[in-house]
């Protein structure tokens, strides 16, 4: 069944997240971690994954925040620096170190190769969502209609070639860093094969 397109959860943290992802990310960084809540949120809906909705879209406008100059490290990867600045957001909307906590591992997994959906399904759904919307994996988990619908609503905008030259630039710089890894695994084939590009 067509999933229904699923509505941004309206809370303070949300309202917030969402101003910072507009002040510091590009039009397709932004486009990219929006999508991300889509996919995700739809996901879970139609496959009745329990899921929160306000941690899964503060994660998915988070979660890729360490690209962005202004955050970049010197020393950590760019998923442990959207960790650290999650908790710092989360710890400013003053959510109890609980919470605090999950949201940390929310970003944090959308980079693992598996996450449990028992154990943190909004991990586990935001790890599906960014993975079809950046290098085309399950790319089966919806309806040609659905994807058109997402994409009209928030268009690619050139996320690949932005986000290849970012985890380019991570690897050359931090080759301990997940971007190298995922590089070296071939992530690029699947970035610049993106069904959803085409």
């Amino acid at each position: 069944m067509e999933p229904e397109l699923p509505a941004f959860p309206r809370t303070p943290a949300c309202a917030g997240a969402r101003e910072v992802a507009e002040k510091y990310c590009s039009v397709a960084l932004l486009n990219h971690c929006l999508r991300s809540y889509l996919w995700a949120a739809a996901h879970g809906s139609r496959e009745g994954v329990p899921y929160d909705p306000e941690l899964l879209y503060v994660g998915a406008l988070l979660h890729d925040i360490g690209l962005v100059t202004e955050f970049d490290s010197h020393a950590l990867g760019f998923d442990d620096v959207s960790g650290h600045v999650a908790y710092v957001f989360s710890a400013g909307a003053g959510w109890p170190e609980a919470r605090r906590a999950q949201l940390v591992d929310v970003v944090l997994s959308h980079t693992w190769d598996v996450v449990d959906v028992d154990v943190h399904p909004e991990g586990f759904l935001l790890e599906r969502s960014t993975s079809m919307d950046i290098s085309g994996r399950y790319m089966d988990d919806f309806s040609a209609g659905f994807k058109a619908g997402v994409l009209d609503l928030l268009p690619r905008a050139g996320i690949a070639k932005e986000f290849l030259a970012c985890f380019r630039d991570q690897a050359d710089r931090k080759p301990a860093s997940s971007p190298a890894r995922a590089l070296r695994d071939g992530l690029a084939d699947g970035i610049l094969g993106n069904a959803l590009d085409r």
